[in-house]
This record gives C-alpha cells, structure tokens and sequence, in this order.
C-alpha cells in the first residue's frame, strides 16, 4: 500500500509499443510509452518471446522517470488469447499462461499480457490481472447462429474500452451498467458496433472476422460471392487475403491511406471520392447501431460513440443524425483501455466485486449448450 492506496500497475501491448501507467486507487500518477525497434520485434521467434525484451524496455523507462514497482498490490494487463470467456476481472493463473505459452495457438500482441502480468506479479510479489478480454463473449443464443450448419458467430469488439465507456456514462447519469440498455459504437482503425443489455454484449459486430462496416484499415462486411471470386482468382493467398480484409480494407483499400486527418483535408481539397468513401464508412456504421437497436427491440437508454476517430464532428453529426430517433446519442471521444485495466484491478482490491477464476473451458460456446440457453 502506498499512502494508505492501492497502487496499481498497468500495461498494454501494441505491434512495436508499450503502454504502461501507474494509478493509486483509480488516480493515475504515472503514463509513458515504450517505443520498440520494428527490426528486434520482427528477430523474435514468436511474439510470446517478446517478454523479455519488453520487461527491459519498461524497466528501462520506470528507471528513466524515476518511478519503481517496489509496493505494487496488483499488476494488470490488456489480455488476448483467452478463449471465449465472460466480461469482467479475472486472476492472471496457470492455467491462462498454459494456454498463453502454447506454440500451436495463433498469437497475438495482447497475448503477451497475461504471461508479463504473471512475471512482474511473482517478482514484486503482488496479484496478477487482466480486464474484459478482447474475446469475450457473451452472445445471445440468436446472435451466434449463421446461414451454414457448421458455422456459428464468433465474439470479438473493443470490449474493454467499450465497457469502460459504458461505466463512465452510468456513473454519469448515476446509474449502474447492469440497469442500462446501450448501443456501443467504437471507431478506431477498427469498428465493433455492439448491444449491451443489463451489463452483457448480447449482440456484436467482429472485427477481426471481417463482420460490420467498414472501417480505415478493415474491409467490414463483403458480399460472400466476392470473396469467393477473389479467393479462387489465383491473385491471392489466403495470408494476402486475410492481410487485405483486416489491415488493408476500408479507407486504406479505397484512399491508400487510413488516416482521417488526411483524408478530411482531401475533402475540403474537393476530392469528391474521399467525401464518398468517408460518408459511406459513416453510412455503414449508422446502419449497424440501427441494427443492434432493434436487437434491444428499441428499448435503447443511450448511444454511444468512442475511439479515437470520435473527435471528428462531421462524423458525430451524420451518425446523432442517423440514428438520434433511437435515443441520446453521446460522444466518449478517445480511447480509455488503461484506464478501464486500472479501475478493473481496483474494484477487486478494493473488495467491490471478487476477480473471476480462468477455465479454459469454452463449451458454453457449443451448440448443445447454445440450444440449452434458447
């Protein structure tokens, strides 16, 4: 305990960064970013071996700024790699580092969390945590069923920004997140359009899965016939298709760019096709919250708009103009993912709900439990 607080360590892994920030109860005394070389990232075997050189590279800027870990009651990590599971704060174990460190799983930066959670918690002798993982999963019955038998929908949003941003607007309006009926449109290089009903993501849109609108980097929602003349075209392999729908659609595809500061001066330039494919990226998103509306059957308290491209008016605007008959549409511009780690590890500290016990056990994803649930 520090001053009678919690103090609270909390990370967040990109392609070639870290993020890290220091909270003492939910205050945050400490942010940096930790900047690492493409060239030593890309020598790596794999990106779980990553951890040790990104400990050093934290280390290093702790060590720079003057602050220390030394006292830490919990260290928390932005976590992928979990399987389908709940919302919610759960216990770093072994059981997730297991499946963390398994070479046959495809990785992902946010994998690193759990696995460097667990490390620094042994060394300074403290909890290890992770906050809404990127892969929870908490569909309805009828939103995981597709047109083939062998197929059902996969869970994958922003959820741990879109949750925080849903706490932060009840605590607002002085109400609690499981009294609330949202619509959650986050709009970063990605978008997830999502249904939170009483606390829970009934209902998503999957951006990693090539579901949804579009988006600047991703190609949303393509007629399946396309990707099947693309697919057998013999100009693509599967690699080079999957990069051109999760890192190469959208506004990247259509303006060889994703970036909307760019693209807005390209449309105040008269560049009539970018004013298109902006408007029709907009256009699409309006049509997914109009969706996860009717998910709620209309019984919507609140629409809300995050991520980073949020701070864009003209986009507010079109969507508030879109799809304001629903209900209030409210703008949480930015993106809050360090601050919903620290305040996850906090509400179980501080005694306000008790961390969730990993499983790798995933059958409630299956189609006889599904049908169980109907």
């Amino acid at each position: 305990m520090v001053n009678n607080k919690f103090k609270i360590f909390a990370m967040n892994f990109g392609s070639t960064s870290t993020k890290v920030a220091i909270f003492e109860d939910r205050d945050r005394i400490f942010e940096g970013k930790v900047e690492h070389d493409p060239a030593v990232i890309k020598g790596f075997p794999s990106i779980i071996d990553q951890r040790g050189f990104r400990i050093e590279g934290i280390n290093k800027l702790l060590k720079e700024s003057g602050q220390s870990l030394e006292d830490c009651d919990a260290i928390v990590a932005r976590c992928g790699g979990t399987g389908p599971i709940q919302g919610g704060t759960y216990e770093v174990n072994d059981v997730l580092v297991r499946r963390l460190l398994d070479p046959t799983l495809h990785h992902h930066f946010a994998d690193l969390g759990g696995v460097m959670a667990q490390e620094l918690a042994k060394e300074y002798h403290c909890r290890a945590f992770f906050v809404d993982s990127p892969e929870t999963d908490e569909l309805q019955p009828l939103a995981r069923i597709t047109g083939f038998k062998d197929y059902y929908k996969e869970a994958s949003a922003h959820t741990l920004n879109q949750k925080a941003v849903c706490r932060y607007y009840a605590e607002k309006i002085g109400k609690a997140y499981s009294d609330l009926n949202l619509v959650v449109t986050h709009i970063g290089g990605g978008v997830s359009v999502s249904a939170h009903r009483k606390g829970k993501i009934i209902d998503s849109t999957n951006l990693i899965r090539g579901d949804g609108p579009m988006a600047p980097t991703r190609s949303g929602e393509i007629q399946a016939i396309h990707i099947l003349d693309m697919a057998y075209s013999g100009n693509w392999t599967k690699k080079e298709l999957e990069g051109r729908i999760n890192m190469g659609g959208g506004l990247m595809d259509h303006l060889g760019t994703a970036d909307v500061k760019e693209i807005k001066k390209r449309i105040e330039n008269g560049d009539t096709y970018a004013r298109y494919v902006y408007d029709g990226m907009i256009y699409q998103i309006g049509k997914y919250i109009g969706m996860m509306g009717a998910v709620l059957e209309g019984n919507v308290d609140a629409i809300l708009l995050t991520g980073g491209i949020t701070r864009d008016t003209y986009l507010t605007d079109k969507l508030t103009k879109m799809c304001g008959y629903l209900a209030p549409v409210e703008v949480i511009a930015g993106e809050f993912e360090m601050d919903a780690l620290g305040a996850g590890a906090y509400r179980v500290l501080s005694g306000q709900e008790e961390a969730k016990e990993y499983k790798e056990d995933f059958s409630y994803t299956s189609l006889e439990t599904i049908l169980k649930n109907y």
